[in-house]
């Protein structure tokens, strides 16, 4: 099978969708890899890198594109929409329940768009989206303690304190992966951490991980209420799987925050959980809003390419072969990979998309 590897377009996306060590392994088993020039620049791998593991070097995004099988990191952007084709293989991140445009575009294209996100296992878990996860919650507190500096507009707060002075305090909304990476990387900075979720045997789960060095909170309006304003960094962590996250946090609650606290909000590319969050990029991360600093770029893992790159490939390679060796006869041997199917020939198929856009259905 031809397997297209385009450039990715989003503001400083610089992950691949596949490594060069990935596109060895595709053609070691048959099949032809076009990767767009310059694609794995801004992770670390030279064309020359590719071209030793056997792809071929594109010149045009159109030239990468018209292939059967096309890879990616992130969803199509306005600008890729004229490129799909129909009735291709689409493997990437697509978040469709917060783009309305992109699913329209989806259906009308007839393409078959299969989502990292929901790709799911048996017991629930997503093998696709836990490496990013662990990425943008460990980043969340990097980046959190970055703007609670005062050059960057925060509060001037060093997130561990020292001894004498308190130290910063961390909520985090989601107990999930996202909360649970984030969780470890403020403590070991020496934040003091609150983690609320809604499922007790997450909290439970959570406890012989962290002990009682994590305040573990069952999440409810009041909890909520009650930890936000405390907060010198809040982490949205919320994930339900397909769907837009649900607002947990008023614009009313955040004008509550001390002036320079910090939001960061992983949960951006499903819609975000908090009221006054909208998405950033790399290059504008952040604004204010409410006198606190907001911070919802939408590809966070995008900042550390070489890594996350190769750790997104560790999971999805034996999907993306599996696709390249069967076609859409893959769907059928393994309903692991179906669940990620979210568009297929003009239609909307992932139940809990379908939920969010019944119109289109």
């Amino acid at each position: 099978m031809q397997i297209g590897i385009p450039k990715e377009i989003k503001d400083q996306e610089f992950r691949v969708g596949l490594s060069p060590g990935s596109v060895r392994v595709c053609c070691e088993r048959g099949h032809q890899v076009f990767v767009e020039m310059g694609a794995g620049n801004g992770a670390g791998f030279t064309d020359e890198d590719y071209t030793r593991a056997g792809a071929i070097i594109v010149e045009s995004p159109a030239d990468a594109w018209c292939r059967e099988l096309v890879v990616k990191v992130k969803e199509p952007l306005p600008p890729e929409y004229e490129l799909i084709q129909k009735e291709q293989l689409l493997f990437t991140y697509l978040h469709l329940a917060a783009d309305r445009e992109l699913t329209e575009q989806l259906i009308h294209k007839g393409v078959h768009a299969i989502a990292y996100e929901t790709v799911e296992l048996p017991d629930g878990r997503l093998p696709l989206l836990t490496p990013m996860s662990i990425i943008a919650g460990r980043l969340s507190i990097q980046f959190g303690a970055r703007f609670l500096e005062r050059q960057q507009g925060g509060r001037g707060v060093l997130l561990g304190g020292i001894p004498g002075v308190k130290a910063a305090t961390v909520v985090i909304l989601g107990g999930g992966v996202v909360g649970t990476e984030a969780a470890r990387i403020a403590l070991g900075m020496g934040a003091k951490v609150q983690i609320l979720d809604v499922n007790v045997e997450r909290l439970a789960y959570l406890e012989t991980v962290f002990g009682s060095s994590v305040e573990l909170l069952y999440s409810h309006l009041s909890q909520i209420e009650e930890s936000v304003p405390q907060a010198d960094l809040l982490i949205g962590a919320v994930l339900i799987l397909g769907k837009r996250a649900p607002k947990l946090v008023s614009r009313e609650l955040v004008a509550q925050m001390r002036p320079g606290s910090v939001i960061v909000d992983v949960a951006v590319d499903q819609g975000g959980c908090i009221e006054t969050l909208r998405p950033t990029s790399h290059s504008h991360p952040t604004y204010i809003e409410e006198k606190v600093v907001h911070y919802g770029v939408p590809n966070m893992p995008g900042a550390v390419p070489w890594t996350a790159t190769q750790a997104l490939n560790n999971s999805t390679l034996p999907y993306v072969l599996q696709l390249a060796d069967r076609g859409l006869k893959a769907l059928e041997l393994n309903p692991v990979l179906a669940k990620g199917l979210n568009v297929e020939n003009h239609h909307l198929v992932h139940p809990a998309v379908r939920e969010v856009f019944p119109d289109l259905v």
